[in-house]
């Protein structure tokens, strides 16, 4: 059998042509919503300070809020950036993969709500931005699907 492929290399591309273009229209059909979720649900917490620097940032947003965040029921583990091109703080908190992420949700929003009287009053009239970070269940085909790799 081996033999027929080598020596009628074309036929072995042909072959090998169409079953990538078949596994590249089956993973599109696969039950993507039947597939367990192995991402750990993530919270984004933006606040932006107009003005300050990074420390400033740091000092006054972030630690306060990542003092609210360190209690939070079945979180992982969180983290911080702050960039002073925009003047904004951004606190990824991450929870346990078996939760249910809206209330993950819930519990990051109230703990936020305690934070803020712990800020600086330019950063709650600019307002302070909570939301959850969607998750692709096929993470390796996301490349491929988007046009920016977002």
């Amino acid at each position: 059998m081996s033999k027929f492929f080598i020596n009628r290399p074309i036929v072995a591309i042909v072959i090998s042509i169409v079953m990538v273009l078949i596994g590249s229209l089956t993973i599109l059909a696969l039950p993507v919503a039947q597939f367990p979720n192995i991402a750990p649900p993530e919270i984004q917490i933006l606040a932006t300070y107009v003005g300050a620097d990074a420390q400033t940032l740091e000092q006054a947003v972030a630690t306060p809020l990542e003092q609210q965040m360190s209690g939070v029921d079945n979180m992982n583990y969180m983290y911080s950036l702050n960039t002073t091109g925009n003047s904004s703080t951004t606190l990824i908190v991450d929870f346990d993969a078996k939760t249910d992420p809206n209330n993950d949700f819930i519990l990051a929003q109230s703990r936020e709500t305690q934070a803020a009287s712990q800020l600086p009053v330019d950063v709650n009239n600019y307002g302070i931005t909570v939301t959850q970070i969607p998750h692709c269940t096929l993470d390796i085909v996301r490349p491929l699907l988007s046009p920016r790799n977002l």
